[in-house]
């Protein structure tokens, strides 16, 4: 019989493990959180774009995320998720000095526009490699068996820096101008970098490699309820500053820290359901959570209640991309799980690259409520199929 203590010492050290290499995670999404509350008004107000162009901004991104998705899979397959994530850590670092070049170029608007638009591009495939190589990371450090375990940690780094970045950001940019966002992005990655360089890697998996077409069928399904139940964060991350604007509210930093805690403290707290319940469950519950806290935000006639809508969508998507996630993975095998985690995390960049210009026509005008209705029906359709593919799939197993 296993000792309480013994066993609450080894997940200690089986979580250190993890944290150990999701850290890096953190950093480089510390990089966008900094991002999101300060460039939409820069591009909008600062720049004089409108608000499509600034949506388009933050979709940048998520492009260069999607297109680089099957080099940081592939990477991670054959050359090691190290690798990966060091190339990723390189990428967001010269991310941060295109936005040094931004700032300093803010009196030619055009000039500031195109630097910014490279640096996004190189932020998204910086975000793709650590994501991915840190992932796969993390599970060659601990074994398979706690693959759900890994993916929850990653994105308790990756909200609790868009939580902490947020109002970072705002901070930096009032204390130092735009120029800060840049420099701080440098300062961390020269942090990363040290840290990443004492880290062990893990071995490559052998096994056949198979074309990244069967691996992305395979996936396309869990991916698809991913794309849909992603849009609602998409239209907040982007939109929810230039919303709070259109209706004279204040407070659109503290609203997007309490997305991040809420994402983060479920994470903290119920990740264990996954394991438990499987990830059919545990995604379908999720889905509509998330619609209905859209639903609030669509509806919300002061601040409060927007926050309130903003805290259940955090709560709502926490366990989304996890739940699918474990499910979509094991349809392949080990040598090829680098491959499908990236063929999976494609949706969610393809959500995310469509959310910010089509969010940015449909709330034109400051029709910000049908924006985040129409999120809200798209997490219902993902609750839908993710109840399907339960019924087809998730019984069998």
């Amino acid at each position: 019989m296993s000792n309480p203590a013994d066993t609450q010492a080894r997940g200690f050290r089986l979580t250190l493990r993890i944290v150990q290499i999701v850290c890096f995670t953190f950093l480089a999404y510390l990089v966008i959180g900094m991002q999101l509350a300060v460039l939409p008004p820069f591009v909008h107000e600062d720049l004089g774009f409108s608000a499509v162009i600034a949506g388009l901004v933050i979709s940048t991104q998520y492009v260069a995320t999607l297109l680089s998705r099957g080099f940081a899979g592939r990477t991670s397959d054959t050359s090691g998720p190290k690798r990966a994530a060091w190339i990723g850590l390189q990428a967001c670092a010269a991310s941060g000095l295109l936005m040094i070049v931004a700032a300093l170029l803010r009196a030619w608007p055009l000039a500031s526009l195109g630097a910014m638009l490279l640096a996004r591009l190189a932020l998204g495939m910086g975000e793709s490699c650590v994501a991915t190589g840190c992932i796969m990371w993390g599970i060659g450090r601990v074994g398979t068996e706690h693959t759900a375990k890994v993916i929850s940690w990653n994105g308790i780094a990756t909200y609790g820096a868009l939580a902490v970045g947020a109002p970072l950001g705002v901070v930096l940019v009032s204390l130092g101008g735009f120029v800060m966002i840049g420099l701080s992005a440098v300062a961390l990655m020269l942090l990363a970098w040290v840290l990443a360089w004492r880290r062990p890697p893990v071995r490559v998996e052998a096994g056949e490699r198979l074309p990244m077409h069967r691996v992305f069928s395979s996936v396309a399904p869990y991916g698809m309820g991913l794309a849909l139940g992603s849009v609602g964060f998409g239209v907040i991350a982007t939109f929810i500053t230039l919303y709070y604007a259109s209706q004279g509210w204040v407070g659109a930093a503290p609203t997007l820290s309490a997305f991040g805690v809420c994402f983060v403290g479920v994470r903290l707290l119920l990740g264990w359901s996954i394991a438990h319940f499987g990830g059919y469950r545990v995604a379908l519950v999720s889905l509509l959570v998330e619609a209905a806290g859209l639903f609030v935000l669509a509806t919300a006639s002061h601040v409060g209640v927007a926050m309130l809508g903003a805290s259940l969508c955090g709560i709502g998507f926490s366990l989304v991309f996890p739940a699918l996630g474990v499910v979509a993975v094991e349809r392949v095998s080990v040598s090829n799980r680098g491959a499908a985690l990236a063929a999976y995390s494609v949706f969610i960049d393809v959500a995310l690259g469509v959310t910010g210009p089509l969010g940015g026509w449909i709330a034109s005008g400051g029709r910000y409520g049908p924006m985040f209705a129409t999120a809200a029906a798209l997490s219902l359709g993902a609750a839908l199929l993710t109840g399907t593919l339960y019924l087809g799939y998730g019984k069998s197993r």
